[in-house]
């Protein structure tokens, strides 16, 4: 059986040192810790992990709980927290709460008893109870990813959504369009406030009035969507130019109500999202996007889970915002409708 010894030989570092990566600490450098991961896949090297947890009283292996995995926006924030938990020699156990609040208390109580760190994706929409609240302080670090519930207060990891909405409205914007709608999931959901905060910033900044008649606010459900789009559409004296979605899932069902309405982009109405879409080549023409760094989100969100582990007495809550960034494709380019502005 290989031993840390002989890893820290081929690493050409101290034993400590192998035995902080394994560990997780971030008190080892980049360079040092690479050499040791190297040294780990050359030697094969397989640690005994009821021992170690016996001895450590570490379970190395970390949660994560997401509302939906089959939307593909989740899987790539889990693609990026597996690689930095594998990085450090954790294991991340990937559990669905299938959007339900009730589920996902009962999968957090599941893992608190085997992991020594939760990474939590919320369903949203309620304020968390004092009592659940403070059975999540109890336990190991939680870091809440993208999603920020209300009610509790802990570290998280998410896109600066206002400014990510505004940087896809000023785009618009950009092109010569005042008659800009926007078309949201729930308003519950405090990223989606966030989002519509970005959008009125944009129009307010350009010296515009924010109608009400051009925020439609929509469930997650594809029948709610397509309908609240079509309402939107149809009902308007004046009808928008342009049509900024709050979402993917939003997105992709509201260009399908554009589609069946006999609505064109950029001809008809132009049109941004946020978030990349599934299969994006298929869509003709391309469809302009603001894209969050998914996979980043879900890297840093482990190491700032990491650094709880490490340093649990901590008071401070640390808020990590990230960029997005926009890509302009066909769906959103300059058309005749752009100067309909009143």
């Amino acid at each position: 059986m290989v031993t840390q010894r002989e890893l820290a030989k081929l690493a050409r570092v101290s034993a400590g040192t192998v035995s902080n990566v394994i560990s997780g600490s971030t008190r080892v450098s980049e360079d040092a810790r690479r050499k040791v991961l190297d040294a780990i896949r050359v030697l094969k090297y397989q640690p005994n992990l009821i021992a170690r947890s016996l001895r450590t009283r570490r379970t190395h292996t970390l949660g994560i709980v997401v509302p939906d995995l089959t939307i593909p926006f989740f899987p790539k924030i889990v693609r990026g927290a597996e690689y930095a938990a594998r990085e450090r020699g954790y294991f991340l156990i990937v559990l669905d709460s299938q959007r339900s609040h009730d589920t996902e208390i009962d999968m957090i109580a599941l893992l608190r008893q085997r992991v020594d760190g939760i990474l939590l994706v919320t369903t949203g929409g309620y304020k968390w109870s004092a009592e659940n609240a403070a059975a999540i302080a109890s336990g190991p670090p939680v870091v809440c990813v993208d999603r920020l519930p209300e009610g509790l207060n802990t570290d998280s990891v998410c896109v600066d959504d206002s400014g990510a909405a505004k940087l896809g409205v000023q785009h618009l914007l950009s092109l010569g369009h005042r008659r800009i709608a926007i078309i949201t999931g729930p308003l519950t959901l405090r990223n989606e406030q966030e989002r519509l905060r970005g959008y009125r910033r944009a129009l307010k900044d350009a010296g515009l009035r924010v109608h009400p008649s051009l925020i439609w606010s929509a469930s997650f459900e594809m029948e709610d969507i397509q309908a609240v789009c079509q309402r939107g559409l149809l009902r308007q004296k004046y009808k928008p130019t342009a049509l900024f979605a709050t979402n993917g899932v939003t997105g992709l069902c509201a260009l399908k109500s554009l589609y069946s309405l006999g609505f064109t982009t950029p001809d008809s109405i132009a049109f941004v999202t946020f978030d990349e879409l599934i299969a994006e080549d298929f869509f003709q023409p391309r469809i302009t996007s603001v894209v969050q760094p998914t996979y980043e989100i879900g890297h840093r969100a482990v190491e700032v889970l990491f650094d709880r582990i490490v340093h649990r007495g901590a008071t401070s809550v640390s808020k990590v915002r990230l960029p997005a960034t926009l890509v302009v494709r066909d769906s959103s380019r300059t058309h005749k409708r752009a100067s309909i502005v009143k």
